[in-house]
């Protein structure tokens, strides 16, 4: 994938390296109620020094091709993120995003995955994975909109202190292989 990758509306994916730390802290600081509701990362103290360490994380599996780490900008203005994680050996690719509450209800997410799923169709994955909250429904409705079944649900799956949630998985076949079930 070229970045920046355009999504209209003055919105693009960049990618997630160390020249996008600090305004991904602020980001992270100022959504971090909403993030906790969801996120189990969101738990822990967000510091710049954790912000450059998930930097240099996301960096490194990047190198590595295991990952595509992006943040959604709107112009100058960091208010997102948008990743997928690769699982070559097994041809499995997982979403995972956010976004800032201002900027939700104009399918910017929706598009921000589109992209990543051409991505993830041209390195040759089978599938995709989505796994999130089962009350997350903000969440649910974007995979929900990209197409993605509802596979099953994952009971107290997810840490979120002080409880723990269910996870509801979708998946998105992109290669039919060879003893392969799909509806």
């Amino acid at each position: 994938m070229r970045l920046p990758y355009e999504l209209g509306d003055e919105y693009r994916l960049a990618l997630r390296d160390g020249s996008t730390v600090e305004a991904m802290h602020a980001l992270t600081v100022s959504e971090l109620p909403r993030l906790r509701a969801w996120e189990p990362w969101a738990a822990a103290d967000q510091t710049l020094a954790s912000a450059q360490s998930y930097a240099a994380f996301t960096a490194a599996s990047y190198e590595q091709g295991a990952s595509l780490p992006t943040v959604i900008m709107h112009g100058r203005d960091a208010v997102g993120s948008a990743s997928l994680r690769l699982d070559r050996y097994a041809g499995i690719g997982e979403l995972g995003f956010w976004i800032a509450a201002a900027h939700e209800g104009r399918g910017v997410v929706t598009r921000a995955c589109e992209a990543l799923i051409k991505e993830a169709h041209s390195e040759g994955l089978a599938r995709i994975e989505i796994r999130t909250a089962v009350m997350n429904t903000r969440s649910r409705a974007v995979a929900e909109r990209l197409g993605f079944l509802h596979e099953g649900t994952l009971r107290s799956a997810l840490p979120l202190n002080p409880r723990r949630a269910d996870v509801a998985l979708y998946g998105l076949v992109l290669a039919v292989g060879d003893g392969a079930h799909h509806p």
